[in-house]
């Protein structure tokens, strides 16, 4: 089902709908990102929160190096390309 406007009519069914304060500046620069990609506002809202919300905190990344560093600290250096040839050769 669409509008007269070629608008689907559940565009926004069970969004919950936020308010929220940009710079005048800020906003000129969405709304042209968001023409640029053919897109609404909205969506180029939506992807840049689920794409910063993906981002790991440095952080737990940080930790998380950290804990391997330690973890396989004994473990040796190797070659990758001899365990290449090694694994060919078996």
């Amino acid at each position: 089902m669409t509008s007269s406007l070629a608008t689907p009519i559940r565009y926004t069914f069970g969004m919950a709908k936020v308010m929220i304060s940009l710079s005048d500046e800020l906003l000129e620069q969405v709304d042209a990102e968001a023409r640029r990609r053919s897109t609404s506002r909205s969506a180029l809202l939506a992807l840049a929160v689920a794409r910063e919300l993906e981002r790991r905190d440095p952080a737990a990344v940080a930790a998380a190096l950290e804990r391997s560093r330690k973890r396989f600290g004994d473990a040796g250096g190797f070659e990758s390309a001899e365990l290449v040839r090694a694994d060919r050769d078996r």
